[in-house]
């Protein structure tokens, strides 16, 4: 996250949630895998890893939650406490492009909301050497649910994230990186709301208030909430695939 303004992370700290996402829905996907023995999982981009702990919770193996932003990982580690996992949730400072693992070392490697830093094709293929043979890959990414989106919304995902294909699109993409396709399943708009764009929301409003003279702070804030209200207004035709998948 090198690069980022100050500001963004006055507006991201301690939210639940650095995506969409929610437990239920973490566990919804970890079930459609076969069950395993005290698995070994590396989780890439965990952010303030809530979906880390439940990988935890739900696995009784190791998990290990990757991330560049120092302060999320601080959080983590003082919840994998509270939540006496500690001794099965380790945190690593490091880049998603650049893992400095061993060779096939993961019998699971989960990304909520982060393979699109990369890009989907490229995490598919840089990941799969870390997973054990027949190993297995959760990640969530973003699609077009429907075709044609209006203008505003598909010129904002044009600029954001232009790599952002169809369901099927993605399928394909799985299969051509050695991958089979396990189950896949959309995430429901509570996904979005309740521990990401509510709480974002919040916090800022409560900062537009802080930088009522600054117009540089009230811009960017604003932009901010522009991707809210999109949502808001958009939601039927773009949102969040979860994708299971085993290597080959």
């Amino acid at each position: 996250m090198n690069g980022l303004p100050p500001l963004f992370f006055e507006i991201h700290q301690d939210l639940p949630r650095e995506g969409p996402g929610r437990d239920v829905y973490t566990r919804k996907a970890y079930e459609m895998l076969p069950r395993l023995h005290k698995p070994k999982i590396l989780d890439v981009g965990c952010g303030p890893g809530k979906q880390t702990l439940e990988l935890a919770r739900l696995s009784g193996g190791e998990v290990v939650g990757l991330d560049n932003h120092q302060p999320y990982l601080d959080a983590l580690a003082e919840k994998s406490v509270e939540a006496d996992l500690n001794d099965r949730v380790k945190t690593v400072n490091g880049s998603m492009l650049d893992l400095n693992f061993p060779e096939e070392d993961f019998d699971i490697i989960w990304a909520e909301g982060s393979i699109y830093i990369m890009g989907f094709e490229q995490g598919l293929k840089d990941w799969q050497r870390l997973l054990k043979p027949q190993g297995f890959l959760g990640v969530t990414e973003a699609v077009w649910l429907e075709e044609n989106p209006p203008p505003e919304i598909q010129d904002f995902w044009e600029e954001g994230y232009p790599a952002m294909t169809t369901t099927a699109g993605n399928l394909d993409t799985i299969r051509e990186c050695g991958y089979c396709p396990i189950g896949h399943f959309v995430l429901p708009e509570d996904a979005w709301w309740e521990e990401y764009y509510l709480p974002l929301e919040k916090r800022i409003l409560k900062l537009l208030e802080k930088y009522h003279d600054d117009e540089l702070a009230r811009a960017y804030l604003k932009e901010e909430m522009r991707e809210i209200d999109l949502y808001r207004r958009y939601s039927s035709w773009y949102g969040y695939v979860f994708f299971l998948m085993q290597k080959k």
